[in-house]
């Protein structure tokens, strides 16, 4: 009777078996670990069975989250199912902690870093602490992303716009993230650079008028008349995204920056005065034309007007009728004005003079005579 007693008495006894309740949260010890569930030993009469559903909301596989032998704080999702079986969480638990932590970021407007988990269609989700904030497509990013799966597996940064847990809505917002830091940079940006100065850009976007150059902080514009000296027809050809330029700072109004590639220093016309002085035999091709007269280009950025006049001593309705774009001509200074940086040209001032007729030799002889 008495060893009966000290056995009853024994069962009772604190450190032989813990007392749980739902709700509590214990530390267990990994007992065993299938792909599926990990049984826990945590003191108590039975072991604790934690199904990977439980382990996380992803679906994962335990034997690469666990080994036997690891400690895992877990909580009691029930401590008898039915059939006898300790029900453990990892998931609910490592939850609370995140709404806690989430909460906290809430309130203190903190800024939290994770990793993409999903890319649904409208938006992304991301665990902290196994706890999911979806961050909404328009908030993620401060322009329109037309795809967001360059988003998966990576890791991003955002702040907590609306928490509340009760009805499962914490939602992320990055949109206004960027456009915070973006407002920095550009204020940054604006307190250094000046008009003339030279600085590094990233072309950003090129259109038909010109390219966007991302120069760290705000975008300029490099418009295609600024692009060269000479002439640039299509700008896609000449400039690509990711392309790293050095410009020349142009003009800034407000928040609007005008960007050039024309540097003073490579100016052509700073020698035109010397190749193209009045009286100079040059080459050059046809640019453009209109109805009264040719463009002849003669370097990069120094083009001369070929008057229709001045093109053949027949007459010449309009240039096209004898000239193409592209055809290249031989011509002659007529003029050169430094002031305006006008060239004019002439053709028909090197062509040859026409053979005399027989009747011009005998009128040129009788008017000899009589003299």
């Amino acid at each position: 009777m008495s060893e009966e007693l000290s056995f009853g008495q024994m069962l009772d006894e604190e450190n032989y078996f813990k007392t749980i309740k739902n709700g509590e949260v214990v530390e267990g010890t990994v007992l065993d670990v299938k792909p599926d569930v990990a049984y826990l030993n945590i003191g108590y009469k039975s072991d604790g069975i934690l199904t990977k559903e439980e382990y996380s909301n992803e679906n994962v596989d335990l034997t690469t989250k666990l080994q036997e032998g690891d400690k895992l704080e877990v909580k009691v999702l029930k401590v008898n199912d039915g059939e006898g079986q300790l029900i453990l969480t990892y998931k609910r638990l490592a939850q609370e902690k995140g709404n806690r932590r989430i909460e906290e970021a809430f309130n203190n407007k903190e800024v939290l870093t994770a990793k993409v988990s999903q890319v649904l269609n409208g938006g992304l989700t991301v665990l902290v602490e196994d706890t999911r904030v979806f961050i909404p497509a328009s908030l993620v990013s401060d322009v329109y992303e037309k795809d967001l799966g360059k988003y998966a597996d990576q890791e991003i940064e955002f702040r907590i716009s609306e928490f509340n847990p009760k009805r499962r809505r914490i939602i992320g917002d990055r949109r206004h993230l960027i456009a915070e830091r973006k407002a920095e940079a550009a204020k940054e940006l604006f307190s250094r650079i000046s008009v003339g100065d030279v600085v590094e850009g990233t072309v950003k976007n090129v259109t038909d008028f010109g390219a966007f150059v991302d120069l760290g902080g705000a975008d300029g514009l490099l418009h295609i008349s600024e692009m060269s000296w000479g002439r640039v027809e299509n700008p896609h050809k000449n400039f690509h995204v990711g392309d790293q330029l050095v410009v020349l700072i142009k003009d800034i109004k407000d928040d609007k920056i005008a960007l050039s590639l024309k540097f003073p220093d490579s100016n052509p016309w700073i020698e035109a005065s010397e190749k193209f002085a009045a009286g100079t035999i040059v080459r050059g091709k046809i640019a453009r034309m209109t109805d009264f007269g040719a463009f002849v280009e003669l370097l990069p950025g120094v083009d001369a007007l070929l008057h229709v006049s001045q093109i053949s001593k027949n007459h010449v309705d309009k240039p096209s009728d004898v000239l193409s774009i592209g055809q290249e001509i031989e011509a002659k200074v007529v003029d050169f004005n430094a002031d305006d940086r006008k060239i004019s040209l002439s053709m028909k001032v090197l062509e040859n003079e026409p053979a005399p007729t027989i009747g011009d030799v005998i009128e040129n002889v009788e008017t000899e005579e009589e003299n």
